[in-house]
């Protein structure tokens, strides 16, 4: 089974008071700022490493993010992934999730080509990221390759764990999908994208051996001059969700003086709360 993890780098929960925007371009500023492995990215690569191992085939890695989050596609490798692409240049910035699945959809067909496979038979990734938090990419990613897709996912299934005969044969997978009120099966015909939720598995700690052996594993970055995407379909220019104005909200608080008389103060204060509607 050949399996794609896409991976987004997101600001380490622990630094967002260093994040800022930057009042010319609109854009958050990422540089300086720790990065992590979005988490429930983290999960889907688990995920699909677990299948691998059940299963045969390879893992390949993709991001799209600036070149200095290159130690998170290393981690990807240490973590098990086989090879691992990074989609980077300056033209990407500003992006939103419509060109960021765009740009992503169509680094996939440019692995393709460059391995000379007719397909992934699954494209994982994390049902949300934890700074934008929208859950629009995973579906967004499966409409440009014209793909069935399914998210929120709590559990995938192979025919051996769903009981079926046949066990080898993963042209069709189980998963659960959660709602706000109760489980959901489906089965889905491959290939399909499926985005994860964090309470699929719990990702595999990192080892000695993984970091050694991420050094000898192929880590490929690739530019707009190698997707060869016109600039008016990517990063900002393409984005049809375009920033708007930027103000601080006045967090100023008026005081008042209810006097020293008890009684007067509490017929003051009762006054104030029933004209507020409360």
């Amino acid at each position: 089974m050949n399996i794609l993890v896409c991976i987004k780098p997101v600001p380490d929960p622990d630094k967002y008071g260093d994040l800022r925007i930057d009042p010319e371009t609109k854009r958050l500023v990422r540089e300086g700022v720790p990065t992590v492995i979005n988490p429930e990215d983290k999960n889907a690569l688990e995920e699909a490493l677990r299948l691998k191992e059940k299963l045969g085939g390879s893992v390949s890695v993709l991001s799209m993010a600036p070149e200095f989050s290159r130690d998170k596609l290393v981690e990807s490798l240490a973590m098990g992934a086989d090879e691992a692409y990074l989609l980077s240049d300056r033209a990407f910035g500003g992006a939103d999730t419509y060109v960021t699945s765009y740009v992503l959809a169509e680094g996939a067909r440019r692995i393709l080509a460059a391995k000379d496979l007719p397909r992934f038979d699954l494209i994982l990734m994390g049902n949300a990221s934890a700074d934008g938090a929208t859950s629009h990419v995973p579906t967004q990613i499966a409409e440009w390759l014209d793909l069935p897709h399914i998210c929120n996912v709590r559990e995938i299934r192979t025919g051996s764990e769903a009981g079926e005969a046949g066990a080898e044969d993963c042209s069709t997978l189980q998963v659960i999908r959660k709602t706000e009120t109760e489980d959901m099966l489906f089965a889905v015909d491959l290939p399909a994208v499926i985005a994860v939720s964090r309470e699929i598995n719990k990702p595999r700690l990192i080892n000695a051996m993984g970091i050694i052996k991420a050094r000898k594993k192929p880590l490929t970055i690739w530019s707009n001059e190698d997707l060869d995407l016109p600039r008016e379909v990517i990063g900002l220019a393409g984005s049809p969700t375009q920033p708007g104005a930027l103000f601080s909200p006045d967090m100023r608080r008026g005081a008042e003086s209810l006097g020293s008389e008890m009684d007067a103060a509490a017929d003051k204060i009762l006054e104030i709360v029933q004209k507020a509607g409360v």
